[in-house]
């Protein structure tokens, strides 16, 4: 998480949507970085413990803005992520398991550990209806984040690729597909919601 006091935006890292590039083109500009076990603090923590601390510490009240990705994708950059020889043998690799069978453990009852990845659907909002985010931008529209960081950072900005996952070749059945679209539900309401707003969404926490 990016804090910019001066220009009142704060950038909310959602998890596995560019945010490590985006950290290292913006940080020397942010007055304020949560970095490591910090860096994905969800919208609705900012708005709850973040933003006032900030509003009475500064008297300002930055406006949070995030980035969503398609759901399928989001998920696909986990198994890939997780796909790396680093990580072979440990409780998290995906080594060894089709990307099909991942995202049906993504959605299980009991998911394993590498499976564990979380939802962006509660990273942007209250876990219910409310989008606590002020501004969602798509990640696969990015020129909409690129124009507003520009705006308000006052400054262009340019975001050089940093942390590629490796090339998995990661195919989906349309059965499980059609499941995960079915749990997820709300996942891909809220990204359809951000296409259907020209890919930059204004939330009702604004």
């Amino acid at each position: 998480m990016l804090v910019f006091l001066r220009h009142k935006i704060t950038f909310l890292a959602t998890p596995k949507t560019g945010t490590t590039a985006v950290e290292m083109a913006l940080k020397p500009r942010a007055e304020i970085v949560f970095s490591k076990n910090r860096k994905h603090i969800t919208a609705l923590r900012y708005a709850n413990k973040i933003a006032p601390f900030l509003e009475d510490t500064f008297g300002v009240r930055p406006a949070s803005v995030a980035v969503m990705r398609e759901p399928v994708d989001q998920i696909r950059s986990w198994y890939k992520y997780r796909s790396q020889k680093r990580l072979d043998g440990t409780a998290v690799s995906t080594k060894g398991i089709s990307f099909d069978q991942f995202a049906r453990e993504v959605v299980a009852d009991d998911p394993p550990q590498r499976a564990r990845i979380g939802r962006q659907f509660n990273f942007l909002t209250d876990g219910k209806s409310r989008v606590m985010a002020d501004h969602i931008f798509a990640y696969e529209a990015p020129e909409n984040f690129l124009m507003f960081m520009s705006e308000h950072l006052q400054h262009p900005v340019e975001i050089p690729p940093k942390n590629v996952s490796p090339h998995v070749d990661a195919p989906l059945d349309p059965a499980t597909l059609a499941h995960l679209r079915e749990v997820r539900a709300a996942d891909f309401i809220l990204y359809d919601a951000v296409i259907q707003a020209g890919g930059h969404l204004h939330g009702s926490a604004e």
